[in-house]
């Protein structure tokens, strides 16, 4: 009798579709939200979502059950059609600075870095990422080594927000004592490039009525879209910061690509026409220092001159070594001589105490330091697997 093998695959069983996540809505969304699924009527719905907004912004929750106010019968509603529940959190590294970094999963494959650092702004800053991966390819980046893989949502780039704030202990949101005050869009990828979901994620975080961070407290940086900083401004009232590094096209062309898109004086020229820009709310220039690279006393000089007339400071950032960079940071008393320089200028420039390298704190570390550690698990059990069969 003979045998015929049946190589075909079986299908596979249908995935449960995930539950929508309330947390990224904006108010106008989950009221929406509240209609479409029949949870409350549409006179009701307002009132609602106001309801289910402070238990998830102000007071953090991530169980329908912890909202005491809402009737029994809606807390069962809403957890068969909702979900308010945080990400995954794969790895967690504290500094010995004080330094937090969070990697975070929040979908199959899609894996964000999130850092927090102490003692930045009034009390501390949190760096998110606005997308996995990144297409700019600046070359003293680490992100800039990882392929775009897609735009984070606006619930993902409020998870952060949420992650951070559940391991800090800031529920409900407190008014004069919290450790996180001030957000900077500064982590992976380029805000201006995810406008939609930044902006959407703003409204939420800056809600007087949940996590409440002014928005003059929330910086976004871009490495010079210049289409969209009017927008940005219009749409976020959030603080501008440019990555700008370099102080002629053809110095930031090699270390911005972008710079041949939108060349300096284009980009110096939206900076200017940015809405609000004032001495009160002025641009932070982001600038590496690269040894021998951008780190001159000339460019000091010609940095003064690119900014002229523009109100802003200038943070001076000492490189961050990863593995494979082609950089090394400016000796401590080269940064010291640029800064007084910028100084005499009439430009504040802070330079930014180097956090959190023990953790690999540089933007894309962890993410990448994590996906090589899983890789090597996954050779090792291969290899393992090869021998005993």
């Amino acid at each position: 009798m003979g045998v015929t093998l049946d190589l075909s695959r079986a299908p596979a069983a249908p995935r449960a579709a995930a539950k929508p996540n309330l947390s990224g809505l904006t108010r106008a969304e989950l009221a929406q939200a509240l209609i479409a699924a029949e949870v409350a009527r549409p006179e009701k719905a307002r009132m609602r979502a106001t309801q289910l907004w402070r238990w998830i912004h102000h007071y953090g929750v991530t169980d329908f059950a912890a909202m005491s106010d809402v009737a029994k019968e809606m807390r069962a509603a809403l957890a068969e059609v909702f979900t308010i529940a945080r990400p995954e959190v794969i790895e967690r590294q504290v500094s010995k600075d004080g330094t937090r970094k969070w990697l975070i999963r929040t979908a199959p494959g899609i894996e964000i870095e999130t850092v927090y650092i102490p003692d930045v702004g009034r009390s501390g800053a949190l760096c998110v990422s606005s997308q996995v991966g990144c297409t700019l390819n600046c070359t003293f980046c680490h992100t800039g080594t990882q392929a775009l893989v897609r735009n984070l949502t606006a619930a993902e780039i409020l998870a952060q927000v949420q992650v951070a704030r559940d391991d800090l202990g800031e529920w409900p949101s407190p008014k004069e004592d919290r450790k996180l005050s001030n957000i900077v869009f500064m982590g992976m990828g380029e805000p201006l490039y995810n406008l939609d979901n930044v902006a959407a994620a703003i409204d939420i975080i800056a809600d007087g009525e949940g996590i409440a961070i002014s928005r003059r407290r929330i910086t976004v940086s871009t490495s010079g879209v210049v289409p969209e900083l009017i927008p940005l401004g219009e749409r976020t009232q959030a603080m501008l910061a440019i990555s700008l590094h370099a102080t002629n096209d053809a110095l930031r062309e090699e270390l911005v690509p972008l710079n041949r898109k939108y060349p300096l004086a284009e980009l110096m020229a939206g900076v200017r026409a940015f809405p609000g820009l004032s001495n009160s709310k002025r641009v932070t220039f982001e600038y590496v220092m690269l040894k021998g690279v951008n780190d001159t006393p000339a460019e000091a000089k010609a940095l003064v001159q690119l900014l002229k007339g523009i109100p802003a400071k200038i943070n001076l950032i000492p490189f961050n070594p990863w593995p494979g960079s082609p950089y090394e940071c400016s000796d401590w008393g080269t940064i010291e001589t640029f800064a007084a320089i910028l100084n005499r200028g009439g430009y504040a420039s802070p330079i930014r105490t180097p956090r959190g390298r023990d953790i690999l704190a540089a933007c894309g570390q962890l993410k990448s330091e994590s996906e090589k550690v899983r890789a090597s698990v996954r050779r090792k059990a291969a290899a393992t697997d090869a021998a005993e069969s």
